[in-house]
């Protein structure tokens, strides 16, 4: 069976197995809308979460940005994966015995104030709105490589599942889609690892690959050999570094606070039955997320030195059909700036300003641009977004694997965007209208207004799909940093410290958050061109401005809230209860 029959084959049992889940688990009620019933059994709700969490920035552009950037990339390993031990630890258990349906609820309940839950809704949706704009660009490119369609159709796509089983099923619906989504995705990242590894080095194992020999019997390690290609083409070595302790330090740590305070993966903990059931998901959801995420460094170095081996000094005419297939999208790109005919891959960006490649209105972030620039020897243009799914056609897999990498890529993206979308409706229907402005709405109403909330959501989504800022990681980057600075100290003083009032969380939430979105609005829209650690406060990058405004948000909640009165005695009795250990 051909490569292309196969994709359609597998990508479309796969939406037709979440359509089918659905409409087999449709809600009926806001608290199967919200929360699941809040019955879902803890193992399958670690898969739930472990799906939410990988989004598209885990599965496609993770490996992708390792795979560049080397050593450098750590920070996403280190921040995401950190994060999520944090938020096991300090915020799901507590949250859970709180017992509400949305972050929102809690903000609002524990501080006693309209107006805090309004800030805490405003901060999740300039969040989740950052959030799936790294997704829906995640499906977009899925859809335009391995269905022939153009970047914005897929997304068109894209919107259309996500909101036929968001909208349908809600919460019920996500979390037993999300289950099927986490064996597709994790299947799909193993399988072509495992290939490749054996193919590489003989290991196959990627984690253990990864540190061995070549298979080629030179006895060369394959860190060292692909460290001395690179230096040799005017790379810095795979296993430098070259940011600042400062910005490692800052990007590492704004990933895994933000991940702390990331809506949609906390609501996860308000479905299980039992508090006890929140720590046992989070055991098992580590579990099952630290098998990609060990994997992926593996499969950045693996696709790094494959794609060199394979372009590097080629004539073009002779190269392979994946090159030329992701060409076709844009998405890689030659240009023969010294007319000899071959391609010549090395360090300088290719192609600056003008339109994108294929005569289409030119887009932000990482599309192709075609003014060449000849200060450098480059002569290649590659999205890092596509290393994870062009993989395998550059390691020559089988047809069946492209398609199962497809399939993945798409229930990575999908999982984490359908999570976000039902965050920014709960929160709209949930603690706006019926907690804020109509408290006497029927039920019926409310759920109701939910999947309105959650259409109007994917029309937004699809809008940043097809108007990324960034590239995948970077999008989802800058999300946990307006989630560190803004939600994070809210939940954690709200927790720990019985003493923080309206006031202070109210002030803190609205100087973090302006702080951080203006500083990334500043380097990254405004004035890209001084986007570089010369001109960023204390030489901290937008991906890690989300630390400093922690830090800021905490300072001012803490002053403020010193030289303002005390929350009510209720409320700090709420706060002692809430730490209280139970065992049932």
């Amino acid at each position: 069976m051909e490569t292309q029959t196969l994709i359609y084959l597998f990508v479309g049992l796969s939406f037709a197995l979440y359509i089918g889940i659905a409409i087999w688990s449709r809600a009926n009620t806001t608290k199967e809308f919200y929360v699941a019933g809040g019955h879902v059994p803890p193992l399958l709700n670690g898969m739930a979460t472990a799906a939410d969490w990988m989004s598209a920035a885990s599965f496609i552009s993770m490996a992708g940005i390792i795979a560049f950037s080397g050593y450098d990339g750590s920070v996403y390993l280190m921040g995401w994966t950190g994060g999520y031990v944090m938020l096991a630890l300090l915020l799901a258990p507590y949250l859970r015995k709180f017992g509400q349906f949305t972050v929102p609820d809690f903000v609002g309940e524990r501080y006693y104030s309209k107006a805090a839950r309004v800030i805490a809704v405003i901060c999740l949706i300039v969040i989740s709105f950052t959030y799936v704009a790294g997704q829906m660009r995640g499906v977009g490119i899925v859809f335009s490589r391995f269905l022939e369609v153009d970047i914005n159709t897929g997304v068109f796509i894209g919107m259309g599942i996500v909101f036929f089983y968001a909208v349908m099923g809600g919460m019920k619906g996500i979390t037993y889609t999300q289950v099927a989504q986490y064996c597709v995705l994790i299947f799909a990242y193993l399988v072509p690892a495992i290939f490749i590894s054996m193919m590489i080095t003989g290991n196959p194992i990627p984690q253990l690959g990864f540190g061995s020999t070549l298979a080629d019997g030179s006895g060369v390690h394959l860190l060292e050999r692909l460290d001395g290609t690179l230096t040799e083409l005017g790379f810095a070595a795979f296993t430098d570094g070259t940011k600042s302790k400062i910005d490692v330090f800052a990007i590492t740590a704004a990933l895994m606070i933000g991940t702390a305070g990331l809506p949609h993966v906390i609501v996860r903990f308000f479905t299980v039955p039992k508090v006890s059931d929140a720590r046992k998901s989070a055991g098992y959801a580590l579990i099952f997320i630290a098998i990609l995420y060990t994997t992926a460094p593996a499969v950045a170095a693996f696709a790094r030195y494959n794609f060199i081996e394979t372009v590097q000094d080629t004539e073009y005419q002779a190269t392979p059909e994946w090159f030329k297939n992701w060409e076709s999208i844009g998405l890689i790109a030659w240009r023969d700036k010294n007319g000899d005919g071959k391609i010549q891959y090395a360090a300088g960006a290719p192609f600056v300003g003008g339109p994108s490649f294929n005569g289409d209105a030119g887009q932000a972030g990482e599309r192709l641009l075609t003014n060449g620039a000849t200060d450098n020897a480059n002569e290649v243009y590659v999205d890092r977004d596509i290393m994870v799914l062009a993989h395998p056609e550059i390691a020559g897999l089988p047809g069946w694997v492209i398609a199962l990498v497809a399939a993945g890529g798409l229930a990575a993206a999908l999982s984490t965007a359908a999570g976000l979308l039902l965050v920014i409706s709960t929160s709209v229907s949930h603690d706006l209208i019926k907690k804020t402005f109509v408290s006497d709405t029927s039920e019926k109403n409310e759920l109701r207004y939910a999947r309105i909330s959650a259409a109007v959501a994917v029309v937004i989504a699809g809008y940043f799909g097809i108007n990324p800022p960034g590239f995948v990681a970077q999008v989802v980057a800058f999300a946990f940093g307006l989630a560190a600075s803004s939600i994070f100290p809210a939940l954690f003083f709200g927790i720990f410290f019985k003493r923080m009032n309206k006031e202070g969380a109210i002030a803190g939430m609205l100087t973090g958050l302006t702080f951080t979105f203006a500083y990334i609005v500043y380097f990254k829209f405004i004035v890209p061109d001084m986007n570089n650690a010369a001109h960023w406060l204390m030489g901290i990058s937008p991906e890690g401005i989300g630390f400093i405004g922690m830090i800021i948000n905490m300072i001012v909640a803490l002053t403020v809230s010193h030289f303002t009165a005390p929350p009510p005695d209720h409320i700090q009795h709420l706060v002692e209860d809430i730490r209280w250990p139970v065992t049932r």
